[in-house]
């Protein structure tokens, strides 16, 4: 299937997005918006696909922000439904139970920053910048930037990246635990697949109830969520990979996974 915003690839047991607006520097629009929901009900649905991955077309921008020429036609009405249909795409590829990699190629901005942050992981290249400048266009971010950037950075560095709107380098981003990894520009795409491939080749069981578990974290208080994943280890103790796992370790053979 063809997209007139993103290139969708799906290779043996893990799928590739790009953004693909080079010319816009990869603005999230509300084309590219509906786009990517589709994509993420085919990857939902796709039992064969472990794993997802995704960047932005072109040498500059992961994805430079919201399209401004849409955000400037927005009020006080219309902007709570852009804010929220943005969140809502973006809160169902996070909510995946397969592994989300955002390769960040170039500028991550605004949206494209918050795009990122709803990834399970981020590896930038080293011509990566982040930032959330929204307060430059006299607004907040909307797609879920002051709700995922102090989890992930701490309350403080939050507040002070928000109201400055200032831009920062990958390895500031991963310094301060934005970022997981930085690798050089032209290797960045190649080491995230290899990452993505050794986590394919681990029991799914184990993989996707981890993400399950890692994600009620964030819901649960500790007593219930020790409750949650001892429910959820039972169950996996019971799949034929854990048996198989088990096995090939007291063998000292590398295990053999369906």
């Amino acid at each position: 299937m063809s997209y007139e915003t993103l290139i969708f690839e799906k290779k043996e047991a893990y799928a590739l997005i790009y953004l693909n607006r080079p010319d816009k520097l990869n603005a999230l629009n509300n084309k590219l918006l509906h786009e990517l929901e589709e994509v993420v009900k085919i990857i939902e649905n796709d039992k064969e696909i472990r794993a997802v991955i995704i960047s932005g077309s072109g040498e500059k921008a992961f994805a430079a922000g919201a399209d401004i020429s849409e955000l400037n036609a927005c009020d006080d009405t219309s902007g709570v439904q852009f804010s929220e249909y943005g969140n809502y795409v973006f809160r169902r590829l996070e909510q995946l139970n397969k592994l989300v990699v955002a390769a960040v190629n170039g500028f991550a901005l605004g949206g494209g920053c918050e795009l990122a942050m709803a990834c399970h992981i981020r590896f930038a290249s080293d011509k990566a910048k982040f930032g959330q400048p929204e307060v430059n266009l006299g607004i907040i971010p909307g797609y879920g930037g002051t709700q995922r950037l102090p989890a992930l950075v701490g309350r403080a560095k939050a507040i002070e990246l928000i109201v400055s709107g200032i831009i920062i380098s990958a390895d500031e981003a991963m310094q301060i635990g934005l970022v997981n990894r930085v690798f050089p520009h032209e290797e960045l795409i190649d080491k995230t697949i290899e990452f993505v491939n050794l986590v394919i080749s681990k029991g799914r069981e184990a993989v996707e109830n981890s993400i399950n578990c890692i994600k009620m974290s964030e819901k649960l208080s500790l007593s219930d969520g020790l409750r949650f994943e001892a429910q959820i280890f039972g169950k996996v103790c019971g799949t034929d990979n854990f048996k198989e796992g088990t096995k090939a370790y007291l063998e000292k053979r590398p295990a053999n996974f369906k």
